[in-house]
């Protein structure tokens, strides 16, 4: 398999798993089995919660917004990706997080908007970074760990100040890339943890331990570091793309997000050919600050593409 199927099972990996995951934000766990008890038995992008069948939320719309940024510039402008967010989060998106919104319409420059966030608030390390991340990594992949890892914090930052989400994004960034390269993404975390800044490392070494379950979780999945913990878990104890997005949506709580993380290394580890048709083919993805324009399957194999080669030939000219 080359790593252009993987980029593009990342990619709309994250995406199909976001809506599946979708209509069960805050459930109990096990909604989804309940639901749909047959593996593989069809008519699970039925939406429900607000979502049409197959549309996807917030996470992949900051996503696509952060891959169309680095495309149309050619490498990473953070304040270019921070416009985009403000205009997206003003423009009535279905859903956004309270966290991400605050700084987003705080009126303070991109440079300073998470950080007085962080100042007044002292919480920032929800999952907002993390579930928009999957483009990114895809981007900076082919530039090696510790570019794509720094690229990861950067982006991050923009919207938490805590650098928790910062460590976590890190990390997924990390995962990806070795995903992309073949590698076993499991088989990288000793070597990312290793990256991580030294008063972080131990709390994710912690969710990301080889006997680690989220019923052990301190905290809500929606905080980053439980939420990559539960993604990282869902992967482990899954043998394909299918099993894991479904046990991921399984543990309740903020299913959008968990699944779309989990989907993105499902996707990225195991290919584009093993995302179901069933559940790609209703997949979009309403931009709510472009006039009404809506991605579909062949626009996200096209995002995918462009951000895979568009990366590489950033990474072979050094910018």
């Amino acid at each position: 398999m080359d790593s252009m199927q993987r980029a593009a099972g990342a990619i709309v990996g994250s995406a199909v798993g976001d809506a599946l995951g979708g209509p069960f934000e805050f459930g109990p766990p096990g909604a989804f089995s309940a639901r749909f008890p047959t593996p593989g038995g069809g008519g699970e992008m039925a939406g429900g919660g607000g979502w049409d069948p197959g549309e996807a939320t917030d996470d992949t719309q900051m996503a696509v917004l952060v891959g169309e940024s680095l495309l149309e510039h050619g490498g990473l402008d953070l304040p270019d990706v921070f416009a985009r967010f403000r205009r997206w989060a003003v423009s009535d998106p279905k859903d956004i997080g309270l966290q991400t919104e605050d700084v987003l319409t705080n009126g303070q420059p991109w440079d300073l908007a998470a950080a007085v966030h962080f100042q007044v608030n002292r919480h920032a390390a929800g999952n907002g970074s993390l579930m928009r991340a999957t483009t990114s990594a895809v981007w900076f992949a082919p530039a090696g760990r510790t570019a794509t890892m720094d690229a990861a914090r950067r982006i991050a930052a923009l919207t938490h100040g805590d650098r928790a989400a910062w460590e976590g994004t890190a990390l997924y960034h990390e995962l990806i890339r070795a995903a992309l390269d073949g590698d076993d993404p499991l088989a990288a975390l000793p070597a990312a943890l290793a990256r991580l800044r030294p008063d972080h490392r131990e709390r994710y070494a912690t969710v990301l331990a080889d006997d680690w379950h989220p019923d052990r979780a301190t905290e809500f999945n929606g905080a980053v570091w439980p939420c990559l913990g539960s993604a990282v878990w869902a992967l482990r104890t899954t043998t394909c793309y299918e099993q894991a997005v479904r046990a991921a949506i399984d543990l309740g709580g903020d299913t959008d997000t968990v699944a779309a993380v989990t989907g993105g290394l499902a996707g990225a580890r195991y290919g584009l050919d093993a995302v179901p048709t069933r559940w790609t083919e209703p997949l979009h993805v309403p931009l709510p600050d472009s006039g009404g324009r809506v991605l579909g399957l062949p626009d996200l194999l096209g995002l995918a593409a462009a951000l895979a080669a568009g990366g590489a030939a950033a990474a072979s000219a050094g910018t």
